[in-house]
């Protein structure tokens, strides 16, 4: 792949991680932006490419700065080494009702990400969500009860889960103080462009749960 088509393709992949991140859809992005929906969504698939203008007008209608959407060279394609610190800072997971931390991976070429989640003493998602891969969380205290399809675990401090996370699931807290989970997320190679769980938009498939 040259360069020309790769950025285009990161550039696409950042438009549609930070519409989606936002939940909001293709055409409300158009509009605001001034192009035609269908446009934006071959921008986000790679499969066009915008204009100077157009990029400033699409920025600026989700909120980023034009450099964001652009490829940083200087950053590895894929991560050799990844060093997080006690006091990094957590946050905010839109419309999940808990707090997390990335704490490695997610470089182009990385398969696996690794996150710190903080459960607050609170009612947490409600919706299931799937995505392609792997996943595991391991609760480092508190109490988390984990919903997968129709089947529901109770783990402590301790415990474990690992699954495929085609299948919809949720998590929440079922204690009385924080729960803490390290949660190491496995992406295959030919998911590599599919938006990141913390991403929950109609991109994702969800599905409200009566629990």
């Amino acid at each position: 792949m040259d360069r020309i088509a790769q950025a285009t393709q990161e550039i696409g992949r950042r438009l549609r991680n930070a519409r989606s991140g936002a939940g909001r859809t293709l055409a409300e992005v158009a509009a605001k932006a001034g192009v035609s929906e269908g446009f934006l969504s071959k921008l986000e698939r790679g499969q066009a490419a915008a204009s100077i203008a157009n990029l400033i007008q699409l920025a600026d209608a989700l909120g980023l700065g034009l450099h964001e959407l652009f490829v940083n060279d200087a950053a590895p394609a894929k991560t050799r080494l990844a060093l997080h610190r006690a006091d990094g800072k957590h946050a905010e997971v839109a419309a999940t009702g808990y707090r997390w931390r990335h704490l490695g991976g997610g470089a182009p070429l990385d398969r696996m990400e690794v996150f710190h989640l903080v459960f607050p003493r609170r009612d947490g998602m409600k919706a299931m969500v799937s995505h392609p891969g792997q996943e595991h969380c391991y609760v480092l205290s508190g109490d988390v009860r984990f919903f997968v399809g129709d089947a529901e675990y109770r783990l402590k401090a301790g415990d474990g889960i690992l699954i495929d996370s085609q299948q919809p699931h949720r998590a929440e807290n079922a204690g009385r103080g924080q729960a803490h989970v390290l949660m190491t997320v496995a992406k295959p190679a030919e998911a590599a462009d599919a938006p990141d769980w913390w991403h929950l938009s109609t991109s994702i498939r969800t599905k409200e749960t009566g629990r």
